[in-house]
């Protein structure tokens, strides 16, 4: 395609073309779908010690009184800004890139160029990587719990001196693992891209059915069943004996709740789940109906709110606070070191008390496939974020190529394979001081997500006041002025705990050198097209086209 295809009047166009070039292929469902994996449920069931819990306990963070029931519904009342703000903004700017389009178009191209380069592109390409090390490792944990293999056991354990002292992960076959499955989900997005949608809706479904699935398990056995399991010399857990579910439970600190602790633990959510409805706006343009782009985002937001503190409230009143909390923070369980021979978590635990080896198979497999739509997902998402970036030049506009046979965006989607599975390359290779290795640091990227949302707030405020009358306006100012200092406390919380949100070192190189980055392309793209008559900055005073 021709980058500079002159006008009318013979002037280079601002923009790459008149249209993206896409299609309207996701439904209303589709577009549930999208956001239900966005906000990833079923990974942060099965991090929750690795990312939380287990980070507190070596920090020696009072953990008196977490309960993660209420936390997850004072999350979802903090969030509630975030919802309105995305579900009005994602209909004024109904564009490819959703929140690009709302922050470059409010706060100048320069700087809302650079923001969402640091804050969704850079940090996504990094949260996948985690995602897709997440999902070797729910791979190799639920192959463990039906039979053990050295090859599973190199799957399932993250390198690193605290997860894998004895040295068993087996980093090459992680690597090469997840880079596999993410490289064929990219081809399919690549080859048909209405079915990547397709896969999305499809992943969910069986995330959240087999979720459920493990809910009914868990009620049906109820504590007895949960303390037998636990007890019982064939437990996966392996604690009979000295480690009895009693031992377990006594180790907890106490406390129903309390404020300070569950006000720290809110990045673990944050992190997950509650502000992540950006998916769904992210490729609005393909939206079919309006129907759609006003009640995806509210309804996935409660929906996923209903499955996370039902999933909870479920573990809470089966295996007891006490209990869950203790083992969510013990590093024998949730590592699987020995004598453990699987990790303990949500999906576990229900697999083990199911006591048949097809449910179990189910909920296992439901939770490998509930990782997986975060990649299905991701992948769409942030391949649209580097073409709607690429459309307006501040990206090399060859970013923004349309296959003109499968209505794809090939060489973004290509893009993101590159990044992506570099960054797996190196978590899965490289240890860290800490916790989980390489992993550590991808986890900490996710600052720049906490930092960006406070600039997208600030962008519908801006917006609010300049193109909004009435009620509205006066809406999404309030949303905005109470959702900067949500997420500025989250960043504040990242960065005043580094040894409990795992900032490495590199987290800041890698966060400083996405602005870095994203300033110099701008610049860059800015002389370039110049030179060439061609005036980026006009192109963040208007939408871009469909």
């Amino acid at each position: 395609m021709d980058d500079d295809k002159p006008d009318a009047q013979g002037s280079p166009t601002v923009f790459v073309r008149e249209s993206t070039g896409l299609v309207k292929n996701v439904s209303f469902f589709d577009s549930i779908a999208m956001n239900l994996s966005n906000m990833s449920v079923g990974a942060l069931l099965g991090v929750i010690g690795i990312s939380g819990l287990i980070p507190m306990f070596f920090a020696g963070v009072d953990m008196t009184g977490v309960n993660l029931v209420l936390l997850s519904v004072l999350a979802f009342v903090v969030s509630f800004p975030q919802i309105i703000i995305y579900t009005i903004m994602s209909r004024r700017y109904p564009r490819t890139g959703g929140d690009y389009i709302y922050v470059s178009r409010n706060l100048g191209g320069p700087l809302g160029s650079v923001l969402s380069f640091m804050g969704y592109t850079a940090e996504t390409s990094a949260y996948m990587a985690l995602i897709v090390l997440s999902t070797v490792f729910a791979i190799g944990s639920v192959g463990l719990f039906f039979t053990f293999d050295p090859n599973l056991l190199g799957l399932a354990v993250p390198s690193g001196p605290v997860t894998d002292p004895e040295g068993l992960a087996i980093p090459g076959l992680q690597f090469l693992v997840g880079a596999v499955i993410f490289a064929a989900i990219i081809a399919v997005n690549i080859l048909k891209p209405k079915a990547g949608y397709r896969v999305v809706s499809a992943f969910t479904i069986f995330g959240f059915f087999a979720l459920l699935l493990a809910m009914g398990v868990l009620l049906f056995a109820g504590q007895t069943g949960v303390e037998n399991y636990i007890n019982s010399a064939g437990g996966a857990f392996a604690i009979n004996g000295s480690n009895t579910f009693n031992v377990v439970s006594s180790q907890y600190p106490g406390g129903s709740f309390n404020w300070a602790s569950n006000i720290f633990l809110l990045p673990l959510m944050a992190a997950f789940v509650y502000p992540w409805l950006n998916a769904s706006p992210a490729v609005a343009s393909e939206i079919k109906g309006d129907t759609a782009r006003r009640w995806n985002v509210p309804i996935s937001a409660f929906l996923v709110f209903a499955f996370l503190t039902a999933a909870l409230g479920v573990m809470y009143v089966t295996a007891g606070q006490a209990f869950t909390n203790a083992a969510y923070s013990n590093p024998t369980l949730v590592f699987g070191l020995p004598p453990a021979t699987t990790s303990f978590n949500f999906w576990t635990l229900a697999m083990g008390v199911s006591g048949n080896s097809v449910v179990a198979f189910l909920i296992g497999l439901g939770w490998i496939v509930a990782n997986m739509s975060v990649l299905a997902y991701g992948i769409i998402v942030i391949s649209r974020y580097l073409l709607a970036q690429s459309f307006d030049r501040f990206l090399p506009s060859r970013i923004s190529n349309v296959s003109s046979r499968f209505g794809s965006p090939y060489v973004a989607l290509l893009v993101s394979l590159v990044l992506t599975v570099a960054l797996v390359g190196f978590a899965a290779f490289a240890y860290s001081s800490g916790g989980i290795g390489g992993a550590d640091a991808l986890f900490g990227a996710i600052l720049a997500a906490m930092i960006y949302f406070m600039f997208v707030s600030l962008a519908a405020i801006l917006h609010g006041l300049r193109k909004e009358q009435g009620l509205t306006k006066w809406i999404l100012v309030v949303a905005g002025l109470l959702n900067i200092p949500v997420f500025g406390y989250m960043a504040y919380l990242f960065l005043a705990y580094p040894g409990v949100w795992t900032l490495e070192p590199l987290t800041y190189y890698y966060i400083a050198g996405s602005i870095i980055v994203g300033a110099l392309l701008y610049a860059g793209s800015y002389y370039y097209n110049k030179k060439r008559g061609i005036n980026i900055s006009l192109a963040y005073k208007e939408l871009p086209p469909e």
